[in-house]
C-alpha cells in the first residue's frame, strides 16, 4: 500500500488462488447461519455489529448498490459511496451524523454505482486498487452509456458528470492491515481490481461486487471462472458478508453464486437457487463473456455493448 505516485506492488492474490486450488467447496450446512443478521432496514445506517454499519438499498438491480461505515479509534472508514445524489446524499448525511471525522474512504472497485458519491467525503483519504485509480483518473464519464443502461437515474447523471468523482489518493497493492480493525484484501472476478474490507473483530466482510445476493451478478469486465474460485475462498473469511448488491448473506449465498458462475462458464445455466434472482437477462452477458475469455478475447460481450447503447 502506498500513496499515489509511488511504485505500486503487484496484487498478492496467491493467498486466494492457492487456497482455492487445494480445497473442495462443498455446500454448507444450513445450521451454521445463525450469525447472519435478520432483515436489515433499507436506506438507513444500521449498526449490524459493534461500530460496523451498513447502508443497504432495496432491490439491488443495476445502479442500486450497498455501502458501509466502520468506526475506529481515530474516526470513520467509509466503504463505497453509491452513485447519484439522491442515493449518496442521505447516506453521507447519516455518516456525518455519527459525529466523528471520516478519515478513510475505501472503494471496492471503480464502477460508477460505487464511486459516484466520493465528493461527499472531501477530507477523507481515498483507497483503491490500481485499476480503480486508473479509471477514476479519466476526466470524461460515459454519461450516455450510463443513461442507456441505468435509465432510472438519467436525471442524476448530468449532475454527476459536472461534479465528478474524487481520485484515489492511496493505492491498495496487496493484503494490508489498514487500521487496528480493518484489513483490505485485493481480489479478482467481478473486475481485475476488486477490493474487500474485513472487520475481523466483528466477523464482517464487505465484499463489494464480488458478492451479489438475490441478484444476478454481472461479469462484463470479469471472469466467471476466476470469480467462482474467489468466492470459494472468501466464504470462509467471515460469517456476515455484506454484498455489493442485495441483502446481507453468508457462506451459503457464496456457494450458490459460485455455482451459478460455473454454469455461466460452462455455457448454460440450469434451474437452481438463482431462479428467484432478479435481472436474469444478465445470463446472456455472463455466458458471452466466459466464451470470449475461452477464445482468448478479453472483450466486452456484444449483449453488454447493446445494453450500453453501442450497436
Amino acid at each position: 500500500m502506498g500513496q499515489k505516485g509511488t511504485e505500486p506492488l503487484l496484487f498478492r492474490h496467491n493467498s486466494l488462488s492457492d487456497a482455492a486450488a487445494v480445497r473442495a467447496f462443498t455446500a454448507p450446512s444450513t445450521d451454521s447461519f445463525e450469525s447472519v443478521p435478520p432483515s436489515v432496514a433499507h436506506n438507513a445506517l444500521v449498526e449490524i455489529a459493534d461500530g460496523v454499519f451498513t447502508w443497504l438499498q432495496p432491490g439491488g438491480e443495476s445502479g442500486v448498490s450497498n455501502a458501509g461505515a466502520i468506526i475506529d479509534d481515530d474516526g470513520i472508514t467509509v466503504v463505497d459511496t453509491l452513485m447519484v445524489r439522491a442515493q449518496w446524499e442521505p447516506f453521507a448525511l447519516a455518516v456525518h451524523a455519527l459525529g466523528l471525522p471520516v478519515r478513510r474512504l475505501i472503494l471496492t472497485h471503480a464502477h460508477i454505482d460505487h464511486v459516484g458519491g466520493t465528493r461527499a467525503f472531501p477530507n477523507a483519504a481515498v483507497y483503491g486498487s490500481q485499476q480503480t485509480s486508473d479509471l477514476l483518473d479519466y476526466e470524461d464519464m460515459p454519461i450516455d452509456a450510463y443513461k442507456n443502461f441505468m435509465s432510472t437515474f438519467a436525471d442524476g447523471f448530468d449532475e454527476l458528470a459536472e461534479i465528478g468523482c474524487r481520485k484515489v489518493t492511496h493505492l491498495i497493492t496487496g493484503v494490508a492491515q489498514l487500521t487496528q480493525r480493518i484489513e483490505v484484501l485485493p481480489g479478482s472476478g467481478h473486475t481485475n481490481g476488486d477490493v474487500m474490507v474485513m472487520v475481523d473483530d466483528a466477523d464482517v466482510l464487505f465484499a463489494g461486487d464480488l458478492c451479489f445476493f438475490g441478484v444476478t451478478p454481472l461479469a462484463f469486465q470479469g471472469d466467471p471462472t476466476t470469480w467462482a474460485a474467489t468466492l470459494e475462498v472468501i466464504s470462509d473469511f467471515a460469517s456476515i458478508i455484506v454484498p455489493g448488491h442485495g441483502p446481507i448473506g453468508d457462506e451459503r449465498h457464496c456457494f450458490e453464486l459460485a455455482q451459478y458462475l460455473r454454469h455461466c462458464a460452462a455455457g448454460i445455466v440450469p434451474s437452481g437457487p438463482w431462479d428467484s434472482w432478479i435481472e436474469r437477462e444478465r445470463d446472456a452477458i455472463n455466458i458471452e463473456r466466459a466464451a470470449l475469455l475461452r477464445d482468448g478475447r478479453d472483450e466486452m460481450p456484444p449483449s453488454m455493448l447493446k445494453a450500453l447503447g453501442f450497436g
